[in-house]
């Protein structure tokens, strides 16, 4: 089978693709493929491992051919590949759920403290060799402990740091959804509209997809809405957060603080966002963990195996295509 890489991944997944297949294409470069470069790099493809940094299109499917079975996403969601041009041209789209559940929420609950307690600013100040003694004044942060957490997407990721941060932290949860959440209900979390969520939430924590529908979610109008002491955390989608009003906010004050893992015109930042001292910042590591990436390769690659193989992969995302 030919098989292409788009981006080098732990060695768990390849080691299981040239286990199967022998030698494997895989970009020798730790960068994102040019559009062109990826246009190139498909051709004749049995299958493609790709990331959410590629787009995948119909004009990418075409180039890949007829023959090209799947396009593997190393990644949860999959809003970098045209489902419906996939459907149409019965080409398989898969992802990685569930891997990285409890790695992405962790990395929430990290930001969190970390704004709450300012532990960059703390570092910083150290290094500097600012510190001359205790002060009772020095850095004051917010508790954590007893305060609500708003949930913006009460899915796997949203649940987990919920039920963490209640039981551990005795945190009170409020959470909108389109569904109604069981395991939220039996810790006693209160289903509530944005606006609602916003207003009393201490600490809101955003876990929805990207679509149309979410776009600039948290905007300027939500961010008003929000506390003086609120603190904003981003690990879903960058372009959920308006980043330019998110801006403003910041540095009027109007928010403690946020903390962004994920931006709206990745990986470049909105002028002004990385000179505020009230936000932390992190290079999209919300499943940086070493069992976390590893489990997304070798999920990734059985995905490509069991579709080259003639099987329904278990993580199929178009299914009703086929």
């Amino acid at each position: 089978m030919n098989i292409y890489v788009t981006r080098r991944i732990p060695e768990a997944g390849l080691e299981m693709l040239r286990e199967k297949y022998g030698n494997i294409e895989v970009n020798p470069d730790d960068r994102v493929l040019t559009r062109d470069e990826l246009l190139e790099k498909v051709k004749g493809r049995d299958g493609v491992l790709c990331l959410l940094t590629d787009t995948i299109d119909g004009e990418v499917m075409d180039a890949a051919g007829p023959q090209c079975k799947i396009f593997s996403n190393y990644a949860v969601g999959v809003n970098n590949i045209d489902l419906d041009a996939a459907s149409q041209r019965k080409v398989m789209v898969t992802n990685t759920p569930g891997v990285l559940t409890d790695a992405t929420a962790d990395m929430a609950a990290a930001l969190m403290f970390s704004v709450a307690r300012r532990v960059v600013e703390s570092d910083q100040f150290m290094r500097s060799g600012k510190y001359e003694g205790w002060s009772p004044m020095l850095l004051l942060g917010q508790d954590v402990t007893g305060q609500t957490l708003g949930i913006v997407g009460a899915g796997r990721i949203g649940t987990d740091l919920a039920i963490k941060m209640a039981k551990g932290f005795s945190m009170k949860i409020v959470y909108t959804d389109l569904n109604d959440n069981a395991e939220l209900s039996e810790i006693g979390a209160r289903k509530v509209d944005l606006e609602e969520l916003c207003r009393v939430s201490d600490y809101i924590s955003i876990h929805v997809n990207y679509y149309p529908e979410t776009h600039h979610l948290i905007d300027e109008k939500m961010l008003g809405l929000m506390k003086p002491n609120a603190i904003l955390v981003n690990t879903a989608r960058g372009p959920v957060i308006d980043e330019v009003a998110l801006v403003t906010a910041l540095k009027e004050k109007r928010i403690f603080g946020a903390g962004l893992d994920v931006f709206e015109d990745e990986p470049a930042m909105k002028p002004g966002l990385a000179e505020l001292p009230n936000v932390i910042l992190a290079p999209h590591l919300g499943s940086a963990t070493i069992d976390a990436r590893t489990k997304m390769s070798t999920m990734a690659a059985q995905n490509l195996i069991s579709a080259l193989e003639g099987n329904t992969p278990e993580f199929l995302v178009n299914k009703e295509a086929f």
